[in-house]
């Protein structure tokens, strides 16, 4: 009996999913819960701070999500088991948007949002609380010619780099994504971080760009996009374009199991100090790390006052676009957040625009705010660790 390569990649998923139970061992520690979302209606009077936000912001980087939305197929489903209706339901709401333009006032698009949606409390388990972390775009010094100076590469997608989308197979894998490369009709395990490092994909001219450190190129790989500055002074932006499908692991947990950081500590910049403290162990810290991102270069958009592309495909507006679990939320809702600002402690009520995912993003109520570039970005992203809630807002048309 043959099998063709798309049967191999089924059969590879079921494997990978099921897992193995065969063996007895030591009993390990219950799990935590499976998330589970939940829905609670209220008014918008009930959101703290909702009339003194700048609905106009959140506004325009909506429309950058509209130009996705009017695109698909009316019928599909959106959410965990469709809670959030239709495309088509959304589509509406997007043609009403394009007529007010970007140059909308801040209390025309408050009115409009209030207009075409309601809002709902999301929950994990009942619990309305979850973990709102941060993310920034980096910069970083290059060239396009590699030297001793320029020694570690950014690679392009590799051609021979197979990835899938689960959901298409079973509507309980939406929002999973497995990778890896075909041997003899099989799907395998793409190079790891490691294996990458030592040269596996050398002679393959897969490489974008040279970037002159190592543990830049590493919390590159972590934020999904950033910005290399050449020394012409040309800004080359470089943004996702796959990964090698291996789990991610935060090294920052492995940094706390062994004592080198307390657990309260740890933050992007206590990660990176201990890196640049123990050269001789950094390479072995980051390749357990397996997960390897491939990118792309965005042309058009180095230098303009416009964010890098989320995984939606728009571009991200620092302060107004939030990553989420794709596997319960869909790309494109307005999202109010309630959280803090980690630097100054002040409350951080806002709308938000969900157009962006992260390996690390799991669950319902799990939030990931992008915080543009620059400094202030790069220390308030590394440091954001806050207590959080979200609320969905979801199409009139399909009321609850």
């Amino acid at each position: 009996m043959s099998f063709s390569p798309a049967k191999y990649l089924v059969l590879f998923v079921f494997l990978v999913l099921a897992g193995c139970s065969q063996f007895d061992g030591p009993r390990k520690p219950a799990k935590p819960a499976t998330p589970s979302l939940g829905l609670s209606p209220l008014n918008f009077a009930q959101i703290q701070d909702w009339q003194r936000d700048n609905h106009a912001q959140s506004f325009g980087a909506f429309l950058r999500s509209c130009s996705k939305i009017v695109k698909q197929p009316a019928n599909r489903q959106l959410g965990k088991d469709g809670f959030a209706g239709q495309i088509g339901n959304w589509q509406q709401i997007c043609r009403a948007a394009r007529e007010f333009g970007a140059t909308i006032s801040p209390d025309n698009a408050r009115r409009f949002f209030e207009s075409w949606f309601y809002a709902y409390r999301l929950t994990d388990n009942g619990r309305p609380d979850g973990l709102i972390t941060g993310y920034y775009e980096p910069e970083l010094r290059g060239s396009r010619r590699p030297s001793r100076k320029y020694h570690v590469a950014l690679y392009r997608r590799p051609p021979d780099l197979v990835s899938a989308n689960l959901g298409q197979f079973r509507k309980d894998w939406k929002g999973r994504e497995v990778a890896g490369r075909l041997k003899n009709g099989r799907l395998v395990p793409y190079a790891n971080r490691a294996s990458i490092s030592q040269g596996a994909l050398n002679g393959k001219n897969l490489e974008l760009l040279w970037v002159d450190n190592a543990i830049d190129a590493f919390f590159l790989h972590i934020q999904g996009s950033g910005r290399v500055v050449l020394d012409s002074g040309e800004v080359v932006r470089v943004g996702y374009a796959g990964r090698n499908g291996l789990p991610y692991f935060a090294i920052g947990r492995d940094l706390v199991k062994s004592g080198a950081i307390a657990k309260e500590n740890i933050s992007l910049q206590s990660i990176r100090a201990w890196l640049e403290r123990n050269p001789g162990r950094a390479a072995a810290l980051m390749n357990k790390n397996k997960s390897f991102v491939f990118f792309r270069e965005l042309k058009g958009r180095a230098g303009k006052n416009i964010g890098p592309i989320g995984a939606q495909g728009v571009a991200l507006t620092p302060g107004r676009s939030l990553a989420v679990d794709r596997k319960y939320l869909p790309m494109g809702a307005p999202i109010w957040l309630d959280t803090s600002d980690p630097l100054t402690n002040r409350p951080i009520r806002r709308l938000m625009i969900t157009q962006d995912t992260g390996g690390a993003i799991t669950g319902p109520v799990r939030g990931d705010f992008f915080w543009g570039a620059g400094e202030r970005a790069r220390e308030a992203a590394g440091r954001m660790k806050q207590s959080g809630q979200l609320y969905i807002l979801l199409p009139r048309s399909i009321r609850r």
